[in-house]
């Protein structure tokens, strides 16, 4: 097994999430409750990037900031209607999911 830091992220609406998420070419792995109706807490992939998207009180707060290396930031920037722009480091675009939480993405420069 490799060692890895999966960014837990809080949301209202698992599946609200789960469908922006999709947006960004995240796949949900699996889902869990406790019981029917109980908060959800779901893996969703792109590759080998993995987010957590918790339901649950006390998991994260909003507003966190992740930061996600693609390969084709302009891929992205074109599905969700914004402009990347250049920085020392990568072209970057930032968004906010339903739920406030912000990504700021980016395609290495060389």
């Amino acid at each position: 097994m490799d060692e890895e830091v999966i960014p837990i992220l809080r949301v209202e609406d698992a599946a609200a999430a789960v469908a922006w998420y999709e947006r960004l070419g995240f796949v949900k792995q699996w889902e869990h409750r406790f019981e029917p109706g109980l908060p959800a807490f779901i893996e969703v992939a792109r590759g080998g990037v993995r987010l957590f998207l918790s339901e649950h009180k006390g998991d994260a707060r909003p507003d966190t900031l992740v930061y996600l290396r693609v390969r084709d930031v302009e891929a992205i920037a074109s599905e969700f209607g914004v402009q990347a722009k250049d920085a020392p480091w990568a072209r970057e675009i930032e968004l906010r999911d339903p739920d406030g939480n912000r990504l700021r993405i980016g395609t290495p420069t060389e």
